[in-house]
């Protein structure tokens, strides 16, 4: 990460970034949550990206040194809670499903002006008393620390649709398989087609919210048809990709 930013507060509020538009690096002395009312949202951190479309938030411990890109047309919703106040007990950044109700919750909440009126701390009791119920989600792609294993993330990263075994992507890494698939489990905690399979998500994400048609994005992700990516899609998400598209646009 370039030059980290401190910014003491954490910021409550609702804002409009064009797509492709970045948040340098920075770091709040609060807690933060983000979500993307429309538009997909990635956090990156120094040990991977966590990615958000409009079902998903991202919760980002104070202290945290965080960017956000923003893909399609991101509103972004963020909302600053006091370092002394952790509702989910959590000292690294997560993401969590966001039902209809915490989206509307968020949404208000991000909106009006900030004040201690009663009705206000009321609303942000009931968003609260929602964020601890809501389930986290494995939308994270770890960072690799190996060299071996970056070379073979990064070849990946630049064509997610690169269908080729562990064995050959890491031969011109002077690393074999075995080692390759030991890396990927203790650097980032999954197994090298579970982290494929997140990557080709994050991508579909991108791709979705810059409205390309589902049968492109199931082929430039890498899946054999569109069949098999909405089934992927689907169990990961909640929905199909047609639906996403929808409300990532909309």
């Amino acid at each position: 990460m370039p030059e980290i930013r401190h910014e003491p507060v954490a910021p409550t509020r609702t804002r409009l970034l064009p797509p492709g538009a970045e948040i340098d690096a920075h770091r709040h002395d609060d807690h933060q949550i983000v979500y993307a009312g429309r538009g997909v949202l990635a956090v990156t951190t120094s040990t991977g990206t966590w990615i958000a479309p409009g079902t998903r938030a991202i919760w980002v411990p104070a202290g945290t040194a965080h960017a956000h890109q923003a893909h399609g047309e991101l509103v972004l919703h963020t909302l600053g809670l006091p370092a002394s106040d952790n509702p989910l007990g959590l000292d690294e950044p997560a993401v969590l499903t966001v039902g209809p109700l915490l989206r509307e919750l968020i949404l208000a909440y991000t909106r009006t002006p900030r004040d201690e009126s009663p009705e206000r701390g009321r609303l942000l009791a009931v968003l609260l008393d929602q964020l601890r119920a809501s389930p986290q989600q494995p939308l994270h792609l770890p960072a690799p620390a190996d060299s071996r294993l970056a070379a073979v993330c990064d070849l990946l990263r630049t064509d997610p649709a690169d269908g080729r075994t562990l064995a050959e992507l890491g031969r011109g890494t002077g690393a074999s398989d075995r080692t390759l698939s030991r890396l990927f489990r203790a650097e980032l905690g999954m197994t090298f087609p579970q982290w494929r399979t997140q990557l080709r998500l994050y991508q579909a994400l991108v791709l979705l919210a810059d409205d390309v048609p589902v049968t492109a994005v199931a082929h430039r992700c890498g899946w054999s048809s569109a069949s098999a990516f909405i089934d992927v899609f689907r169990r990961a998400f909640g929905h199909t990709p047609g639906t996403a598209a929808g409300r990532l646009g909309g």
